[in-house]
């Protein structure tokens, strides 16, 4: 098949939320095969909730990796950081030759190089992915920064789903370059939001605080930032601190100092399913939901 036309056989390695935002957006675009494997259909305290997922998107659940990717020729890799890797290791040995393999997982370009080398070296294609949005509300139409050697069939492939792909370039790691410093400034801010608010909390200064944030940056609704950052830690701080160890690579490998990143992956882990974010509370309840727990 050329890469303008519209995959066959598509497998998602990771099942969570870009990989379903991804799917439950392509309608009639959707691929007529599709299969997954995730790591939690493996746990038992996760498998049946897996399970129910791909029941309810119509997706053909798979035993490993290997199994999923074993008649696909296009791939989307949408697991944590820290499992982009793997995942490679673990899908080579069954990966077809000339598949398409779309790494969007967000990495240090070190990282990803190293995927690519495992998936090339099966006969694979790969493309270095960068989603630049939260995959809500615009599920496939997200922003995509996509590069190395295959980019351009990777983009074509992509555009046959409907999704927004540009390119960067024909190395590997450009497009995760510009996803991960750009966290080092959007993670960071959620990680001093959290960090400024909740110790203005438990000090009892926190309208006096933002009150002098309000009166510097008026542009800025604080109250509805903060209460928004800290949503963002309570329910996504594992990928986002598995992610900022990335950036932190990425930091250190440009010979510059990573603190910042580092706390913020420290910050991010630390708040990560520490307290419920359901029922749109604002920031106030938010923070002392937080501090009761911390």
């Amino acid at each position: 098949m050329t890469e303008t036309t519209a995959p066959m056989h598509l497998a998602f390695i990771g099942f969570g939320e870009a990989a379903r935002a991804f799917l439950s957006g392509w309608a009639d675009r959707r691929p007529p095969a599709v299969t997954a494997y995730d790591r939690k259909a493996d746990s038992a305290a996760t498998a049946a909730a897996m399970r129910a997922a791909c029941a309810d998107h119509a997706v053909t659940g798979a035993a490993t990796t290997a199994e999923a990717v074993a008649q696909a020729d296009t791939v989307f890799c949408t697991v944590t950081a820290d499992q982009a890797r793997v995942a490679a290791e673990e899908a080579a040995p069954n990966l077809a030759p000339g598949t398409l393999w779309f790494d969007c997982n967000s990495c240090a370009p070190g990282t990803k190089a190293q995927a690519a080398a495992i998936i090339e070296a099966a006969g694979g294609r790969y493309i270095d992915v960068a989603v630049m949005s939260p995959v809500h509300p615009r599920r496939h139409h997200a922003p995509l920064l996509v590069s190395g050697p295959w980019a351009e069939a990777g983009a074509a492939r992509l555009e046959t789903l409907d999704m927004r792909p540009r390119v960067t370039g024909p190395e590997v790691g450009q497009a995760s370059s510009i996803k991960m410093l750009r966290s080092v400034m959007i993670k960071g801010l959620e990680a001093l939001t959290a960090e400024c608010f909740l110790a203005a909390r438990r000090a009892g200064v926190e309208d006096q605080v933002i009150a002098s944030l309000e009166a510097s940056d008026p542009d800025i609704d604080w109250r509805a930032r903060g209460a928004y950052s800290l949503e963002r830690m309570l329910v996504h701080g594992a990928r986002r601190a598995a992610e900022m160890r990335e950036v932190a690579l990425t930091v250190e490998a440009l010979g510059l100092l990573p603190g910042l990143s580092r706390a913020t992956a420290e910050w991010q882990a630390t708040l990560a399913g520490l307290a419920e974010a359901g029922g749109d509370p604002d920031l106030d309840t938010l923070l002392d939901r937080v501090l009761a727990r911390l």
